[in-house]
Protein backbone atom coordinates (compact mmCIF):
# COMPACT_ATOMS: atom_id res chain seq x y z
CA UNK A 1 0.00 0.00 0.00
CA UNK A 2 1.28 3.18 -0.86
CA UNK A 3 1.71 6.59 1.27
CA UNK A 4 -1.34 7.93 -0.84
CA UNK A 5 -3.48 5.28 -0.06
CA UNK A 6 -2.69 4.43 3.16
CA UNK A 7 -2.57 8.44 5.06
CA UNK A 8 -4.12 10.48 2.19
CA UNK A 9 -6.56 8.68 0.11
CA UNK A 10 -8.82 7.91 3.20
CA UNK A 11 -9.45 12.18 3.88
CA UNK A 12 -9.78 12.46 0.43
CA UNK A 13 -12.55 9.67 0.75
CA UNK A 14 -13.67 11.06 3.88
CA UNK A 15 -14.30 14.66 2.32
CA UNK A 16 -15.95 13.44 -0.72
CA UNK A 17 -18.27 11.10 0.89
CA UNK A 18 -19.29 14.20 3.34
CA UNK A 19 -20.79 16.38 0.99
CA UNK A 20 -24.09 17.67 1.43
CA UNK A 21 -26.20 16.12 -1.28
CA UNK A 22 -24.91 13.07 -0.12
CA UNK A 23 -25.75 13.56 3.20
CA UNK A 24 -28.80 14.37 2.51
CA UNK A 25 -29.16 10.97 0.75
CA UNK A 26 -27.60 9.16 4.31
CA UNK A 27 -31.03 10.49 6.01
CA UNK A 28 -33.27 8.95 3.73
CA UNK A 29 -31.87 5.25 3.98
CA UNK A 30 -30.39 5.39 7.36
CA UNK A 31 -33.64 5.07 9.21
CA UNK A 32 -34.56 1.94 7.53
CA UNK A 33 -31.15 0.11 9.12
CA UNK A 34 -32.40 -2.15 11.93
CA UNK A 35 -31.56 -5.15 14.10
CA UNK A 36 -27.90 -6.75 14.10
CA UNK A 37 -26.54 -4.90 11.08
CA UNK A 38 -23.57 -5.96 8.62
CA UNK A 39 -22.54 -2.97 6.77
CA UNK A 40 -19.53 -3.28 3.95
CA UNK A 41 -17.80 -0.83 3.59
CA UNK A 42 -17.81 1.15 6.47
CA UNK A 43 -14.83 3.77 5.83
CA UNK A 44 -14.86 6.70 8.47
CA UNK A 45 -18.16 5.24 9.86
CA UNK A 46 -20.58 8.60 7.81
CA UNK A 47 -23.33 6.95 8.49
CA UNK A 48 -23.32 6.44 12.70
CA UNK A 49 -24.78 10.17 13.22
CA UNK A 50 -27.96 8.80 11.68
CA UNK A 51 -28.41 5.41 12.83
CA UNK A 52 -31.02 5.13 15.20
CA UNK A 53 -29.77 3.92 18.89
CA UNK A 54 -33.28 2.45 19.14
CA UNK A 55 -33.24 0.23 16.44
CA UNK A 56 -29.93 -1.33 16.12
CA UNK A 57 -28.81 -3.97 17.73
CA UNK A 58 -25.26 -4.03 17.17
CA UNK A 59 -23.13 -3.42 13.99
CA UNK A 60 -20.36 -5.29 12.03
CA UNK A 61 -18.29 -2.44 10.14
CA UNK A 62 -16.86 -4.09 7.57
CA UNK A 63 -13.34 -1.93 6.30
CA UNK A 64 -10.76 -4.11 4.89
CA UNK A 65 -8.45 -1.30 3.78
CA UNK A 66 -6.14 -0.19 6.33
CA UNK A 67 -5.27 3.50 6.24
CA UNK A 68 -9.23 3.74 6.50
CA UNK A 69 -9.87 1.27 9.42
CA UNK A 70 -8.14 4.24 11.32
CA UNK A 71 -11.17 6.43 10.78
CA UNK A 72 -13.38 3.28 11.67
CA UNK A 73 -12.05 2.75 14.93
CA UNK A 74 -12.68 6.55 16.03
CA UNK A 75 -16.04 6.43 15.04
CA UNK A 76 -17.01 2.85 17.04
CA UNK A 77 -15.63 4.19 20.35
CA UNK A 78 -18.41 7.21 20.16
CA UNK A 79 -20.94 5.34 18.79
CA UNK A 80 -24.21 4.87 21.59
CA UNK A 81 -24.16 0.89 20.41
CA UNK A 82 -21.93 -1.93 19.98
CA UNK A 83 -19.60 -2.20 16.75
CA UNK A 84 -17.39 -4.48 15.48
CA UNK A 85 -14.52 -2.88 13.21
CA UNK A 86 -13.91 -6.23 10.83
CA UNK A 87 -11.05 -6.28 8.53
CA UNK A 88 -11.95 -8.99 6.61
CA UNK A 89 -13.68 -9.09 2.68
CA UNK A 90 -17.37 -10.02 2.66
CA UNK A 91 -15.83 -13.58 1.24
CA UNK A 92 -13.87 -14.35 4.29
CA UNK A 93 -16.44 -13.38 6.76
CA UNK A 94 -17.05 -16.23 9.75
CA UNK A 95 -20.75 -14.61 11.34
CA UNK A 96 -22.75 -17.78 11.61
CA UNK A 97 -25.78 -18.28 8.92
CA UNK A 98 -28.95 -15.98 9.57
CA UNK A 99 -27.28 -13.90 11.71
CA UNK A 100 -27.60 -10.65 10.09
CA UNK A 101 -31.25 -8.33 10.08
CA UNK A 102 -29.35 -5.92 7.90
CA UNK A 103 -27.35 -5.32 5.25
CA UNK A 104 -26.09 -2.11 4.63
CA UNK A 105 -24.64 -0.82 1.97
CA UNK A 106 -23.76 3.22 0.91
CA UNK A 107 -21.19 4.29 -1.68
CA UNK A 108 -19.54 0.90 -1.75
CA UNK A 109 -20.57 -0.93 -4.31
CA UNK A 110 -18.47 1.01 -6.74
CA UNK A 111 -15.09 0.36 -4.72
CA UNK A 112 -15.10 -3.42 -3.77
CA UNK A 113 -13.24 -5.46 -6.37
CA UNK A 114 -15.65 -8.29 -7.19
CA UNK A 115 -18.76 -6.74 -5.85
CA UNK A 116 -20.93 -10.30 -7.34
CA UNK A 117 -18.89 -11.70 -5.21
CA UNK A 118 -18.97 -10.08 -2.12
CA UNK A 119 -22.91 -10.07 -2.47
CA UNK A 120 -23.28 -13.60 -2.83
CA UNK A 121 -20.64 -14.24 0.50
CA UNK A 122 -23.60 -12.33 2.55
CA UNK A 123 -26.61 -13.87 1.71
CA UNK A 124 -26.60 -16.64 3.96
CA UNK A 125 -25.40 -14.52 6.57
CA UNK A 126 -28.65 -12.77 5.88
CA UNK A 127 -32.19 -13.94 8.10
CA UNK A 128 -34.78 -15.00 6.02
CA UNK A 129 -36.76 -11.81 6.68
CA UNK A 130 -33.61 -10.03 6.42
CA UNK A 131 -33.38 -7.10 3.82
CA UNK A 132 -30.17 -4.96 1.76
CA UNK A 133 -30.56 -1.07 2.65
CA UNK A 134 -28.18 0.53 0.11
CA UNK A 135 -27.12 4.04 -1.80
CA UNK A 136 -25.18 4.32 -4.26
CA UNK A 137 -23.97 5.99 -7.23
CA UNK A 138 -23.30 4.35 -11.14
CA UNK A 139 -24.19 4.17 -14.20
CA UNK A 140 -26.29 7.42 -15.41
CA UNK A 141 -29.07 6.34 -17.51
CA UNK A 142 -28.45 9.20 -20.12
CA UNK A 143 -26.38 8.38 -23.05
CA UNK A 144 -24.37 11.46 -23.16
CA UNK A 145 -23.50 10.65 -19.25
CA UNK A 146 -22.24 7.46 -19.97
CA UNK A 147 -19.76 8.41 -22.48
CA UNK A 148 -18.47 10.93 -20.11
CA UNK A 149 -17.99 8.24 -17.30
CA UNK A 150 -16.75 6.03 -19.63
CA UNK A 151 -13.80 8.41 -20.44
CA UNK A 152 -13.15 10.05 -16.89
CA UNK A 153 -13.47 6.40 -15.20
CA UNK A 154 -9.74 4.91 -15.61
CA UNK A 155 -7.95 7.75 -14.23
CA UNK A 156 -10.77 8.44 -11.33
CA UNK A 157 -10.27 4.71 -10.49
CA UNK A 158 -6.65 5.62 -9.91
CA UNK A 159 -7.17 8.42 -7.40
CA UNK A 160 -10.41 7.69 -6.14
CA UNK A 161 -9.59 4.37 -4.66
CA UNK A 162 -10.36 1.97 -7.33
CA UNK A 163 -14.22 3.40 -7.65
CA UNK A 164 -16.03 2.69 -10.69
CA UNK A 165 -18.14 5.41 -12.38
CA UNK A 166 -19.89 2.61 -14.88
CA UNK A 167 -21.33 0.24 -12.56
CA UNK A 168 -25.18 -0.39 -12.86
CA UNK A 169 -26.42 -0.84 -9.11
CA UNK A 170 -29.44 -2.62 -10.00
CA UNK A 171 -27.59 -5.19 -12.15
CA UNK A 172 -24.98 -5.68 -9.35
CA UNK A 173 -27.32 -6.55 -6.83
CA UNK A 174 -29.19 -9.27 -9.41
CA UNK A 175 -25.75 -10.77 -9.87
CA UNK A 176 -25.27 -10.62 -6.17
CA UNK A 177 -28.71 -12.73 -5.90
CA UNK A 178 -31.20 -9.78 -4.99
CA UNK A 179 -33.74 -8.27 -6.08
CA UNK A 180 -35.09 -4.62 -5.60
CA UNK A 181 -37.98 -4.11 -3.38
CA UNK A 182 -38.34 -0.22 -3.75
CA UNK A 183 -35.87 1.73 -5.12
CA UNK A 184 -35.48 5.82 -6.45
CA UNK A 185 -32.89 7.15 -8.35
CA UNK A 186 -31.91 10.96 -9.00
CA UNK A 187 -29.28 13.09 -10.05
CA UNK A 188 -27.47 14.66 -7.23
CA UNK A 189 -27.63 18.03 -6.95
CA UNK A 190 -24.44 20.28 -7.32
CA UNK A 191 -22.88 17.13 -8.28
CA UNK A 192 -21.34 16.10 -11.49
CA UNK A 193 -23.47 14.45 -13.56
CA UNK A 194 -21.12 11.47 -14.18
CA UNK A 195 -20.36 11.38 -10.58
CA UNK A 196 -23.67 12.39 -9.12
CA UNK A 197 -26.66 9.39 -10.42
CA UNK A 198 -27.22 7.98 -7.58
CA UNK A 199 -30.04 4.75 -6.90
CA UNK A 200 -31.15 4.01 -3.56
CA UNK A 201 -33.73 1.34 -1.99
CA UNK A 202 -34.06 -1.50 -0.54
CA UNK A 203 -33.65 -5.20 -1.87
CA UNK A 204 -34.37 -9.04 -0.43
CA UNK A 205 -32.60 -12.39 -1.14
CA UNK A 206 -33.73 -13.91 -4.41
Amino acid sequence: MGLYSRYILPHVINCACGTGPIERQRRKVVPLVQGVVLELGFGSGRNVPYLEPQKVKKLYALEPEDGMRALSQKAAQTAPFPIEVRSEFAEDLDLPDASIDTLFITYTLCTIPDPTSALRATRRLLKPEGRVVFCEHGLAPDADVQKTQRSVEPVWKRFAGGCHLTRDVAGVLAAGGYYIETSEAMYLPKTPRFAGYNVWGVARAA
